[in-house]
């Protein structure tokens, strides 16, 4: 699932969780290492096709990790 926000936000969660924003904001997350409560919401997300819940998910990865993360290990 992919969504662009009107800020610029863009999130592809695919598996991995990919959030990015120009040269602002750069998050990867592997999908095994996505913690569970993101994870959970991230899937409620993808099952309801939600742009708004996948954002809610999103700002809690870049809450939590920051705006620049690779965790792929």
């Amino acid at each position: 699932m992919k969504c662009e926000y009107n800020d610029g936000i863009k999130v592809n969660y695919s598996g991995p969780l990919q959030i990015t924003k120009g040269d602002e904001v750069n998050v990867f997350i592997k999908e095994a290492l996505i913690p569970d409560d993101i994870k959970s919401d991230l899937d409620k997300a993808l099952y309801k096709n939600s742009c708004g819940d996948l954002r809610k998910a999103a700002d809690a990865v870049t809450d939590r990790y920051g705006n620049r993360a690779c965790i792929h290990e």
